[in-house]
This record gives structure tokens, sequence and C-alpha cells, in this order.
């Protein structure tokens, strides 16, 4: 068993490799063709002159851009850097890492070409404007990393005046991957999902999608209670109602008992605490999850740094510990979700991403690591997993189709060839590339 500071220095590894590594690619992704050049005599194929039939035949019919472009397989990762992982404001240009990485993560994992879009603004109104002009270049778009209130009218502005799927994954995609992990963790512990009181930490965009979804797949709001900078929401918290709608939301559905105070009130015979909130480790106290009901959930999913050590989670008497980082066990991590989700998405053109396909995604991750082994240390699949990629875009897709938000009709077979081609494609590219030497490695 390892100690507690030979831990503290793993998880201190990843920021001293990626110091080192980042200036060494110098990104970490980039733009090559997919068409064959045989000679440059094909440029006359693909551009001048023989460009200009499909562009005049796109001219006649929008939609056969998707056919003739590969903007059906394109997104957009856009993001103004106004809520960077757990860093906060830190603005455009150092976003850049994280949307990079997570085109990376959209290529590798889904067979999803993803472009990093940064905006250097922080008014709503001239992000949405923007975005729209984006629309015809590509099939989706991913938001990242805005900070709330702006991101939730952000999102609802652009779901409801565009034409393609848009999410923001640190609302849609942490509330997929944390409802599939919590799923699973309920049956580890024996718990029925109609029952459990949760307390909820944090009440950012991300714990209100989370909670959201939460209620949608059967959790009781009234055994909620979350708690923001200020103490716990409840109905006396009228202060939010102009200024804080989605947390006025909560105030109104959620802790039917009207409990007031802080974190310890909030987590005081919980069966499950879901933190997404300040990075730790000591915002939660070891004292306060003593005070959970037996054989508690406990998810501490703050990045970088969890609000709690897992160690001493587990030391406080957490049966179930998840965390977002892929060092330890049960990384309840968007990137189990978005690459997946998107596939499926963008396989059968659907013009959304609803609720119902989220959690169509969900509870096929849960059912991927029911399948391989279900304990209190694996409770969702990890990346390494292809099938998890295949099966939620699988799911997404048919429940996109069944919801009769879908432009293109395929069977759950079809469905299925199209993305282990898709990702199967990926994963061999790279491994090309590193073993001719394309991709140095370091």
């Amino acid at each position: 068993m390892p100690t507690k500071e030979e831990l503290l220095k793993k998880a201190k590894k990843p920021g001293e490799d990626a110091m080192k590594l980042h200036p060494f690619y110098q990104g970490k992704i980039e733009i090559t063709p997919k068409c064959c050049i045989r000679s440059l005599d094909d440029f006359a194929i693909w551009y001048s002159p023989g460009v200009a039939e499909p562009c005049l035949a796109i001219a006649k019919d929008k939609q056969l851009s998707f056919d003739y472009t590969n903007r059906a397989n394109m997104i957009a990762v856009i993001s103004n850097g106004t809520r960077v992982l757990g860093l906060g404001n830190i603005g455009p240009e150092a976003a850049m890492p994280v949307m990079e990485g997570k085109a990376m993560l959209f290529k590798y994992l889904g067979g999803v070409d993803a472009f990093p879009i940064c905006l250097d603004t922080r008014d709503p109104k001239k992000f949405i404007e923007t975005v729209k002009l984006l629309q015809p270049s590509f099939g989706g778009i991913n938001l990242e990393d805005i900070e709330m209130p702006m991101c939730f009218e952000i999102l609802e502005t652009l779901r409801r005046e565009m034409e393609i799927p848009v999410w923001h994954d640190d609302q849609q995609g942490t509330a997929a991957v944390t409802f599939a992990g919590f799923v699973n963790a309920l049956k580890v512990t024996g718990r029925k999902i109609n029952q459990v009181k949760i307390a909820m930490v944090g009440a950012g965009a991300a714990n209100i999608c989370i909670a959201r979804l939460l209620i949608k797949g059967g959790v009781d709001p009234a055994n909620i209670i979350m708690t923001d900078s200020k103490g716990t929401l409840h109905k006396g918290r009228t202060e939010l109602k102009e200024k804080f709608k989605e947390k006025w939301e909560m105030c109104e559905k959620t802790n039917k008992g009207n409990i007031t105070g802080g974190i310890p009130e909030a987590m005081k015979g919980a069966d499950a605490l879901i933190a997404l909130s300040t990075p730790g480790p000591d915002v939660i106290k070891k004292e306060w999850i003593q005070q959970m009901a037996k054989d508690s959930i406990v998810f501490v999913c703050a990045n970088p740094t969890p609000e709690i050590w897992p160690w001493d989670a587990k030391e406080a008497g957490a049966k179930v510990v998840a965390t977002g980082r892929s060092d330890f066990p049960n990384q309840v991590n968007n990137s189990l979700g978005f690459p997946g989700i998107f596939r499926g998405a963008l396989d059968v053109r659907a013009k959304t991403i609803t609720d119902e396909m989220c959690l169509a995604a969900a509870y096929e991750m849960a059912k991927v690591q029911e399948d391989a082994g279900l304990d209190a240390d694996h409770l969702v699949p990890t990346m390494e997993n292809i099938e998890v990629f295949v099966r939620e875009a699988v799911a997404v897709g048919m429940k996109a189709i069944e919801q009769g938000v879908a432009g293109k009709i395929l069977t759950k077979e079809e469905l299925r060839k199209q993305a282990e081609t898709m990702i199967n494609r990926s994963r061999n590219e790279v491994k090309i590339l590193m073993d001719q030497g394309i991709i140095k490695l370091p």
C-alpha cells in the first residue's frame, strides 16, 4: 500500500510532465489531408477548377455540405477562458491548451474532428452571435469553460436558435458521466435511486446540470441539499431570484426540509456527496464525511485537486470515492462521455442533444462497466475501453432517432459499424504516425 507521501508525489507528476511536453510538441493537434493525393494533378479535383461543381451543388442544397465536405464530422470546441478547469478566469489564450486537449480527445476517443476556438469576449451576446456565424462550417458545437451565469444563457440561446447540436460539456457532459458513476455507486452500496439523500457541494453550472439529470433519472428532489459559497440553497435565499435563476430553481425544487447552514449541515446523514466546487484538498473535512450515512458515496470532482484526498475520505468511512482524476480509481471525467455522445449525434445528424440522449449514454456507460465487473473501485469504464464510446454512440443515435431529432436514420448495426470504423481509424492513424516517427517520442 503506497504511503500518503507517495500518493501525493504521484498526484503532482502529471503537471510536472505537462510543463516538459507541451513546449516539446508545441501543441497537441494539427490538420492533415484525408483525401488521396496521387500527384499534383489531383489538385484540379480537390481545388480549382473541379471544386466548383460541388460548390454549385451545395449552393442549390445546403444539406449537401454534410456529404461533400468534412462538416458531418467536424465540430468546434469554443470557450472564452472565463472558467478554465479549477483555475478560474485565466483568459482565452491560457484556455487554448485545454481546448486543444479536448480536440485531441474528441479525435482519438470518438473519431470526431474538433477545432479549438477561443473567443476574446465576456459579452454573452457577442459570444452567441459569433458561434451562430460559424454554423455553416460545423456539424456541432462543444461549449467549454465559460463562467456562470452567462454559460446558461449562451447554451439555452444557441440550442434554441441553431440547427446543429450545441452542448456545454461542463454542464451536460459532466452530468452524464456523473450520473453513470452514481448509478453504479448505488448498486455497489445497495441503495435505491428514489430514496437516496444527496449533499451537493457547489452550485455552479456542473452541479446544477447534474442535479437536473439526477431528478430526471429518478432522484427525489426533496432529498437533495445543495450548497454554494454562502450556504445551503433553500426557499429563504430570495436574493437569488433575480440574479441567479438557476440557483433559485434549485431553492424551489430541492431541500424539502429547508435546512440552513453550510456544507457540514448539508452532509449530515447524507447517503452521498457530489462535490464540484473549489479545488482542495481541505474543502471537505474528514469529520463531515464521518457524519454521513454508513458506507457513504463520495464524489469529489474539483480539478485539478479534489476537495478531499480519496484516502482521507476512505479513512473517514466512505465506501465509494470518485474524483475527476485519471491517477485515482473511479475517474468521473467528461472524457468518458463527450466523444461517444457526439459520435452518435453526428452519425445521425441530430439537430440537438437532448437530456434523454444524455441519459441513454449514461445508462450505457454504466452497463459497460457492469458487464466488465463492478466494485467500489470500478464504477465506470476507463478511457482505454474502446467499447464504451462505441456503445454510447449507438445508444445516443438510437435515442435521437426515437425522439425524432435525427436527420439521418440508421439501424443499430449501422450505427455500431460507423462508430467502430471512425474510432479505430483515428487510433490507427496515431499509431502509424508514431511508428513512422512523424509524431516523435519525447
